[in-house]
């Protein structure tokens, strides 16, 4: 994801989870569902290194090929 679409994505979640846990304080399955969603928010919103690629260490070509 790009910033962009990781910053939208984050922020709706956690005013979703941020919804749900106020709701949860009046039922309580609500609850369930809201905190996980606020700490995936948070996780998407500040993870920076999902865009980085990593390189390939590779040393003497396919092994399984001799």
């Amino acid at each position: 994801m790009n910033i962009l679409s990781r910053t939208i994505t984050g922020i709706i979640l956690i005013i979703l989870g941020v919804f749900l846990i106020i709701l949860g304080f009046l039922f309580y399955i609500p609850l369930i569902y809201g905190i996980p969603m606020v700490i995936i928010g948070l996780f998407i919103l500040f993870n920076r290194k999902e865009d980085q690629i990593e390189q390939i260490k590779s040393k003497g070509g396919k092994k399984w090929l001799k």
